[in-house]
């Protein structure tokens, strides 16, 4: 049988200018692979928990007290909860609360001569590691933006090198996807 990718278009809600990605991931990965795939494409650390929301599920890293109702992400692969125009979410830090939105774009046959995954678009830098969520974002984007902010140069001292919202490269993420994911 052939293997299967899907074609997925993660978006991050809430977040101007729109920050956003087309990853081809094997249908074979696990929720945990896939969470490493949106980790390393977007640019996040991969330094906060994380859950995924499937048709009124919750799946994610198995919570050692037991409080939270969490299926192990471990159990679910991509190809079992991904339909052709289906939708689901992914929360990234629980503080922050960075929700994405992710569509099921299309469920191809592979191609023998690629690698995947594979980043083959997207738009928009991803925001710093707790800059306060979506809120916190538009806070450090318009500090920045404004040299008379009185934010300014605490912002630019706190991110530490120079931020450009705009700014992505779909072949550096592809480059961090597969060696990380």
């Amino acid at each position: 049988m052939p293997r299967q990718i899907v074609q997925l278009k993660i978006s991050l809600t809430d977040v101007t200018p729109s920050v956003w990605r087309r990853v081809l991931v094997p249908g074979g990965y696990t929720l945990d692979r896939l969470h490493r795939v949106v980790q390393h494409a977007f640019g996040w650390q991969d330094c906060h928990l994380h859950s995924f929301d499937i048709d009124g599920a919750t799946y994610g890293p198995p919570d050692p007290t037991g409080e939270l109702a969490v299926r192990d992400e471990l159990d679910v692969r991509l190809d079992s909860v991904a339909r052709k125009g289906g939708r689901f979410r992914y929360t990234y830090d629980f503080g922050d609360w960075w929700e994405h939105d992710i569509a099921v774009e299309d469920v191809l046959t592979a191609d023998g001569d690629r690698r995947y995954p594979l980043c083959v678009d997207g738009a928009g830098a991803c925001p710093p590691e707790d800059v306060g969520g979506p809120y916190g974002y538009r806070q450090f984007l318009a500090a920045l933006a404004d040299p008379a902010h009185p934010e300014h140069e605490m912002m630019r001292g706190w991110v530490g090198r120079v931020f450009d919202p705009a700014a992505f490269d779909a072949l550096r993420a592809t480059t961090l996807v597969r060696r990380l994911s």
